[in-house]
């Protein structure tokens, strides 16, 4: 039975993020990826006309998803600080779970060869940021953060936190908890963030 154009599209974005995990993302061809699905590169260019085509349903893919556990964490969550808990785990989680990440924000694919992908990214993080943001700024509202660190700077330490993190655990060949440390670590972050007791 033929798969669905969608079908198939998911099975290759899938298949890159595979690779991309295994080999590194710079030497992810449509050849290894039409390869690793079991079709032609004739077959996948069919759904993907470039290679740079193929490297943004990634993106769009990633996207989607991180947003959707961004969705779930501030769902499932009230104040301030336990929102911004929950979207750095939410995050954690999501490296976890597509390992290739890491390795995609410092590709020569991303950075050098696809202009596109790389502003795919950057705004992923600029999204990630600005709820980071939001919550910092809710925080400081309700006197749980000191107010003299402006939100912007303290979201851009908790996003490095993360980046952090991640690369310390691909370096490291994973052999370490991502979630259960990046947790402890962003405690003590928020801890020297915290509003001083009278």
């Amino acid at each position: 039975m033929r798969k669905s154009a969608e079908l198939r599209k998911a099975e290759i974005v899938a298949a890159v993020l595979d690779l991309a995990d295994r080999i590194g993302p710079d030497r992810v061809t449509t050849g290894a990826a039409a390869s690793a699905v079991g079709v032609s590169q004739a077959a996948l260019f069919r759904h993907f006309p470039t290679k740079a085509a193929m490297w943004l349903a990634v993106a769009d893919h990633v996207a989607g998803e991180l947003a959707m556990e961004w969705e779930r964490a501030l769902a499932g969550t009230d104040g301030p600080i336990d929102r911004i808990k929950a979207l750095v785990g939410a995050q954690l989680g999501q490296i976890v779970s597509t390992p290739a990440l890491p390795m995609l924000l410092f590709s020569r694919e991303l950075n050098v060869g696809n202009e596109d992908l790389r502003a795919a990214f950057h705004g992923l993080l600029m999204k990630f940021q600005g709820l980071i943001v939001a919550e910092l700024a809710r925080g400081q509202d309700a006197g749980f953060l000191r107010r003299e660190v402006a939100p912007e700077d303290a979201a851009v330490l908790l996003t490095s936190l993360v980046q952090g993190m991640a690369i310390r655990w691909s370096l490291g060949a994973r052999n370490f908890s991502l979630i259960g440390e990046g947790k402890r670590l962003l405690d003590v972050q928020l801890r020297l963030l915290a509003a001083k007791e009278d």
